[in-house]
């Protein structure tokens, strides 16, 4: 190759070498706010759901209005795995760039569709099936933008940063859930409670839709990874057939990486889920915590998470990604019980308790994007990363709070305690069998996934 390589667009391959400033703040700007987006609108429609659920469903039985809404938010949780898939498949064979602008054109688009939607006082069952339609279509655009998002944003990476850049993932989706959590606590302290009900809810929503739709003209001018471009064959019937042929058979030759995917995700996903998520509401619940001190001890401690990502990404540039996923997994482990006992009627309690997870969390979290990728083929690295991950993260994480609540109703709770830990050591025992792949070349593909050879991190290969 004599020169860069050229971008279906016409322009340039993204490479970390040869990308100037604003290339790679444009770069930075667009993954991470697409990502903030689709994670905001993911929160606010929990957050809102008992405003708006009577407006879209019969309001004549409250209960069974909230329930039916919250059954939709299931539904987009369901339809997941197959957005892992399908979008997975658009960034294998069209381009990473490709499906991510679909994938925040499909989020966007619903939630502008629910904003804007008449209720069911005016259009009946046309207004839940407007709702149910526009969280299908977010729930695939949620199971594939992070597939295409931490291939992208891997294969851009500087080799020997690629730990700290790969943390821009879950920052930028934390800031998106605490978005969503102080607009909603705004919003209730500003409007009154008929006002909430009445149009209040629509303005999360709304803004959303309109962030989502500029977050996607900033992703429309990013440009390919030269990895993709690089990998990927000359544009004829010829050439596309071989490619999809060569897909699917790298798929069948690597069945044991969607196997790691899964086992190193299910313990992760359900400790991420309780205690990034449901923490402050499983508190005000079932430990009777004040629940505007609640909400506050839950922003403060995602702020420390926040913090803590970049750190562990440099980390894991410097020692390794092994050990940060042991430190990071091990210390989860051992400190569940105690976490567990340390929560109680307080919102201090509350504060420490996933202060200290979610600092432990942030160990797995921030470099998750990169070891991912580089467990990988690049012809499958989206694809073969999207449906299993997005199972495993239907399955155990969009089932944690349920099931938390659940057996502490049952008065059992350390029942759900165990089950964790359970998958927590799934998820350690699948680390043993992963490689060190800290530096390691993604466009050096010829020889498989784990056997790929790895720049040497001490003799300057790579960039800096």
């Amino acid at each position: 190759m004599t020169g860069p390589p050229v971008s279906p667009a016409g322009g340039h391959a993204t490479g970390p070498d040869d990308e100037t400033v604003p290339d790679r703040g444009r770069t930075l700007f667009g993954l991470g706010a697409g990502n903030a987006m689709e994670w905001f609108d993911w929160t606010v429609y929990a957050t809102f759901a008992s405003f708006f659920a009577g407006q879209f469903f019969d309001n004549e039985d409250s209960v069974s209005a909230l329930l039916s809404t919250l059954a939709v938010f299931a539904v987009g949780f369901a339809a997941r795995p197959l957005g892992g898939f399908v979008f997975g498949w658009i960034a294998d064979r069209k381009g990473r760039q490709v499906s991510m602008a679909l994938c925040l054109a499909l989020a966007a688009g619903g939630s502008l569709v629910i904003g804007l939607s008449p209720t069911y006082e005016q259009i009946g069952l046309g207004a839940s099936a407007l709702l149910l339609l526009a969280r299908l279509g977010q729930g695939l655009a949620h199971g594939g933008e992070l597939p295409a998002a931490q291939t992208y944003i891997s294969e851009v990476a500087p080799r020997k940063r690629r730990g700290l850049w790969s943390s821009l993932i879950y920052f930028s989706g934390t800031c998106g859930v605490l978005a969503g959590t102080l607009l909603g606590a705004l919003l209730s302290g500003v409007l009154t409670q008929e006002q909430m009900y009445s149009y209040g809810w629509r303005v999360p929503f709304l803004l959303g839709g309109v962030f989502g739709l500029y977050s996607l003209y900033v992703r429309l001018r990013m440009r390919e990874t030269e990895v993709f471009l690089a990998e990927s064959t000359e544009n004829t019937e010829e050439g596309a057939a071989k490619d999809k042929g060569r897909m699917w058979a790298t798929i069948k030759q690597h069945p044991k990486l969607l196997l790691q995917v899964i086992g190193l995700t299910v313990g992760a996903t359900v400790l991420y889920y309780v205690w990034a998520i449901s923490a402050p509401s499983y508190a005000i619940s079932v430990h009777g915590v004040d629940p505007t001190s609640a909400l506050w001890a839950g922003v403060g401690a995602q702020i420390l998470f926040l913090i803590s990502l970049p750190l562990w990404g440099m980390l894991s540039d410097r020692i390794g990604r092994k050990p940060v996923l042991f430190i990071a997994s091990g210390g989860l482990l051992v400190t569940s019980v105690p976490l567990d006992a340390l929560l109680g009627d307080q919102a201090w309690q509350l504060f420490l308790a996933m202060s200290i997870a979610l600092l432990l969390m942030g160990g797995f979290s921030s470099i998750a994007p990169a070891v991912y990728a580089e467990i990988f083929p690049t012809r499958i690295r989206a694809v073969g990363l999207g449906l299993p991950y997005a199972i495993a993260v239907a399955a155990f994480g969009g089932t944690a709070p349920y099931l938390q609540t659940l057996f502490a109703d049952l008065g059992n709770p350390s029942l759900f305690l165990f089950y964790a830990m359970g998958l927590m050591v799934i998820s350690i025992l699948v680390l043993f069998t992963l490689p060190e792949t800290r530096a390691t070349d993604l466009n050096d593909d010829d020889v498989g996934a784990h056997g790929r050879r790895k720049s040497p991190v001490g003799t300057g290969a790579g960039t800096t």
